[in-house]
């Protein structure tokens, strides 16, 4: 094996990690904020959780985080919260996602 092939490899690995890793946060991240906006709405116990888990998965669906921008405000707007505060929320909870599994990885490393 060339030293070329050697590092495409390595890109190629460090690549699906990225992937993965992503794919990872948007889960953990939408979770956390359907959670936050389930509480929001007054939900709790397992229809909380039946609302996270639905933003998650209509994420996986080929949702983008917009259109789950999107329907969190709109279930929102009766509660009088802003798209602004969700998208903020949003952001909060995609950075918190990232460092928790950043996290993970360096203890697990």
């Amino acid at each position: 094996m060339t030293t070329f092939d050697k590092r495409e490899q390595g890109f190629e690995a460090k690549f699906a990690h990225d992937e993965e890793l992503m794919f990872k946060a948007a889960a953990r991240c939408n979770k956390m904020l359907g959670l936050w906006a389930a509480s929001q709405l007054g939900l709790s116990g397992d229809d909380a959780a039946a609302y996270a888990t639905a933003l998650v998965t209509d994420n996986l669906a080929s949702q983008t985080m917009d259109e789950t921008l999107g329907k969190v405000s709109s279930d929102l707007a009766a509660k009088g919260i802003s798209r602004e505060q969700v998208a903020q929320k949003l952001q909060e909870c995609q950075h918190q996602a990232l460092a928790q599994l950043e996290a993970a990885s360096r203890q697990a490393g």
